[in-house]
């Protein structure tokens, strides 16, 4: 069947003479009556903005062209980015056999062959795509680095009778239809059977491997961020459907282009913790924040209330997190007994220390018997978040992954002029330098390796939780999830379940065009601003991301790349329909039996000064024989602990220290650590 005709969108940005992405919520909201039955019917808290959206067409009548020097720089910029500071250009080119520089100088010399800002941005992403590395992406220009083009749902892939089906997984705020509901399955796609539309789809995205790259394309099969991705080549699309009765059916959507306010961060040319350290994939991350706009506006909402409160903890309740985009937290229960569960929906927050505060806070609401952390489809962001997290999880101590960059002339200076910066008190790569410098003798294609999350940080706060914890993977989890990810392994955290074979494997940090231009075009270590910088302003928005520093892991697979080779599971789950229409729930399940497999263990201690500079320390365990104690890093006693013993009282000197640590052990081996600072310890 095919849907009721809608009444054709006026253009408010040609009413109002602004391109349609910066148009402000009162002029969407008196774009309202035009707008499609379903933005009508929306959720009020996404209402007015869905309300600015156009049809694609209308859309593609406000873009503003390039001209031929603009796209020029653009090519010349582009093999500047990728010849001289793209880590993994070796491994791409050996992987998966691609010269994208090469490809780069070609469309140069042919330059004026491409007559049209479409086909010039089909080629340009197609030369990035070809590396299938998530973060070296180029980045369209505006209008369509503010929008995202959008269908009124969302597909999922599920196992049922041992055969992969693609479900509809949600219909956006408002959406109504008598027969194309969540839960139907799809059967064609512009009269393509639906798994041929997913596997052209996986080849116009640049995941490591082909469970990503069809990840990515099922994702975009209905919802596009246009920064990343040219405009659909079609303005509507027929989807054929199995309805709930059995009958095959047909349905016809327009693609509707959005404004979505880019994340302030994005682009930035600030030179700061938060830029240097990225890893993230932003089309995934982007994805989400359209997913959030458009299957679940109450998270749109949460935010606005929680950000309009003079204390944030006092507008939550129960498990409610405070950065309701990040997180959401709640008990589950299983045949095997009743666990935490928290998903993290993306590390790309401006402070480390916040993330990880508001996780412990989470954490400490759920039960204390066995935890799962999902990690699904999360693109990553700041690195130092996924670094620091690791910690609350073990009595390990943390060895954070290390950073090569690679030896150019320009990565050269680039060091020398910022070993330590002196313009920006950001950034130091004084240890990548002395390795450079070699490499003019050596030949050697890396610099050495060094951590940029301090090994102090990744160690600074202890355990938290004690129970036994399973990580949930996916093939979109990327950047910092699979560094966070790799890091749950390589430290023995716990078991990782995944609905994929493996993750996204993005092994790098990622900066973009603006920021290096500002490094190289500012004083570093040099007196004046330096002369002759690669790198030029680039029009009109555009914009260039470049994987510059790769990752390498720690433990028992040291020297690792995880670029291309990503984190592969201790054991596959196929997500079945019940699944995707009932919040995991069989997921879950198994999550639940792999935790009841594992030891419980418990620790806390109650911390008392007495007269004589005396602490007195009674500790509460489980499931130990041994607890070791420490002042400031100096081992001070060792206490056995019996079978049906559960409480150790023990009185220590405190003298000048200003931490007290305890470890726990099993049979020799540590199984929880617990550190507690003592400064504001008062008798």
């Amino acid at each position: 069947m095919t849907a009721a005709p809608k009444r054709p969108v006026k253009s408010a940005a040609k009413r109002s003479g602004k391109p349609k992405a910066e148009l402000s919520v009162s002029a969407a909201s008196s774009a309202l009556a035009a707008s499609p039955a379903f933005v009508r019917q929306a959720d009020p808290a996404v209402r007015e903005i869905l309300a600015a959206s156009s049809a694609l067409n209308q859309f593609l009548g406000t873009a503003a062209s390039l001209t031929a020097d603009e796209r020029a720089l653009i090519v010349e910029q582009a093999i500047v980015l990728l010849e001289s500071f793209y880590v993994h250009l070796p491994l791409k080119r050996a992987m998966h056999a691609v010269d994208p520089v090469q490809r780069l100088r070609l469309l140069r010399k042919h330059l004026s062959a491409f007559d049209s800002d479409a086909r010039f941005h089909a080629e340009m992403t197609a030369i990035f795509t070809s590396v299938r590395d998530l973060h070296t992406n180029y980045l369209l220009p505006a209008p369509f680095c503010h929008v995202f083009a959008s269908l009124p749902f969302r597909v999922e892939v599920c196992t049922e009778n041992g055969k992969q089906i693609y479900v509809v997984a949600g219909t956006a705020t408002g959406f109504q239809h008598p027969t194309f509901k969540t839960g139907v399955e799809l059967r064609y796609w512009n009269g393509m059977p639906i798994q041929r539309a997913v596997e052209l789809a996986a080849g116009r995205h640049a995941g490591s491997n082909m469970e990503a790259r069809r990840a990515r394309g099922l994702a975009g099969l209905t919802q596009r961020p246009l920064i990343i991705a040219p405009p659909p080549d079609e303005e509507w699309v027929i989807i054929g459907f199995k309805a709930f009765d059995g009958s095959d059916q047909e349905i016809r959507l327009d693609w509707l282009i959005t404004g979505l306010p880019r994340d302030p961060r994005a682009a930035s040319t600030d030179v700061t913790s938060v830029a240097i350290a990225a890893g993230v994939d932003i089309e995934t991350n982007l994805i989400q924040r359209v997913r959030q706009l458009l299957f679940a506006p109450q998270t749109h909402a949460a935010r606005a209330r929680i950000a309009a409160a003079d204390d944030p903890l006092k507008a939550v309740a129960d498990t409610e997190s405070i950065m309701p985009e990040v997180f959401s937290a709640r008990p589950v229960s299983t045949t095997d007994g009743t666990f935490g569960y928290i998903r993290i929906w993306t590390f790309d927050v401006p402070d480390a220390g916040e993330f990880v505060s508001e996780f412990i806070r989470l954490i400490s609401l759920l039960p204390q018997n066995g935890l799962i952390v999902d990690v699904r489809d999360n693109g990553g962001g700041l690195i130092y978040a996924g670094e620091q997290l690791l910690q609350v999880l073990t009595p390990r101590t943390i060895e954070p992954e290390r950073l090569q960059f690679i030896n150019t002339p320009l990565t050269l200076r680039l060091a020398e002029l910022n070993a330590p910066s002196a313009a920006f008190r950001e950034i130091d790569l004084s240890p990548w330098l002395p390795s450079m410098l070699r490499a003019v003798e050596t030949g050697s294609t890396f610099s050495a390796s060094f951590p940029i999350t301090t090994p102090e940080a990744c160690n600074a706060i202890g355990q938290q939780y004690y129970g036994p914890v399973v990580l949930i993977t996916s093939a979109r989890c990327y950047s910092t999830t699979d560094i966070f990810s790799a890091g749950f392994q390589d430290h023995c955290i716990g078991l990782i379940l995944g609905v994929d074979g493996n993750t996204g494997a993005g092994g790098a940090n990622v900066w973009e065009h603006p920021l290096l231009n500002r490094l190289f075009s500012t004083a570093g270590n040099a007196p004046a601003p330096v002369p002759e910088s690669p790198f030029k302003p680039l029009p009109k928005g555009s914009n260039m991301r470049v994987a510059i520093r790769r990752t390498l892991r720690v433990g028992g697979q040291a020297g690792t790349e995880l670029e291309d080779l990503g984190v592969i599971p201790n054991e596959l789950h196929a997500m079945t329909r019940n699944d995707i229409l009932n919040r995991n729930a069989d997921l879950i399940e198994h999550a639940g039996k792999l935790l009841a497999g594992l030891p419980v263990y418990q620790m806390a201690a109650e911390i008392r000064p007495k007269d004589g500079g005396l602490l007195s320390i009674q500790v509460d365990v489980q499931n130990m024989d041994r607890v070791d104690f420490y002042l400031d890093g100096r081992p001070q006693r060792s206490e056995a602990v019996a079978p049906e013993q559960h409480q150790i009282a023990v009185e220590l000197p405190r003298q000048s220290s200003t931490s007290l640590s305890l470890q726990g052990y099993k049979q020799g081996t540590l199984v929880a650590c617990r550190h507690t600072p003592l400064e504001q310890l008062t008798a």
